[in-house]
C-alpha cells in the first residue's frame, strides 16, 4: 500500500513525523479514512481516537484532545492541543481526573470554571476511552 508523510505536533513537540499508509480519526463531521493520494481536506478534530497504520505493522491508537487536519497532495498534518500513544496512557491518573472532575462539577461554578472543568472531564474520560479500547 502507499504511504504519505504524517506529522503531528502539539505546542510542545513533534509527537509523530514519518511514513503513514494509513490514517484514521473523528472529525466534527464524522470518522475519516486518510489513504496516499487523498483529495485536499481540512477539518476540525474534537477530543477522540486517532489510529495510525505504518507500513509493515499494525494500527497505533493515540487520544487526541482538540485539534485540526490538514490533507495536501504531499502530506497530511494533524495540528493539536495534546494527543498521546494509548499505551502512554496512565489510566489511574486519567480516572483521577475525572474523579477530580465530576467532584468540582457537583459544585457551583463560575460559567467559565464550568466549562473549564468540563474540557477536563472530556479529556479524562477520552483518555480512559481510547487506553481501555
Amino acid at each position: 500500500m502507499a504511504e504519505f508523510r504524517l506529522k503531528i505536533t502539539t505546542p510542545e513537540k513533534v509527537f509523530f513525523d514519518g511514513m503513514a499508509e494509513r490514517l484514521i480519526a473523528r472529525t466534527t463531521e464524522g470518522d475519516i479514512g486518510i489513504l496516499a493520494g487523498h483529495v485536499d481536506y481540512v477539518s476540525n478534530l474534537p477530543s477522540g481516537a486517532m489510529k495510525i497504520k505504518q507500513k509493515g505493522g499494525g494500527f497505533r491508537a493515540a487520544a487526541i484532545a482538540d485539534g485540526l487536519l490538514k490533507v495536501s497532495k504531499t502530506e497530511v498534518s494533524v495540528l493539536c492541543s495534546a494527543i498521546e500513544w494509548s499505551d502512554e496512557i496512565d489510566v489511574e491518573r486519567a480516572k483521577r481526573a475525572e474523579a477530580e472532575a465530576r467532584k468540582l462539577l457537583a459544585e457551583k461554578l463560575s460559567e467559565r470554571d464550568e466549562q473549564i472543568v468540563k474540557l477536563k472531564l472530556s479529556r479524562a474520560l477520552n483518555r480512559i476511552n481510547v487506553a481501555e479500547k
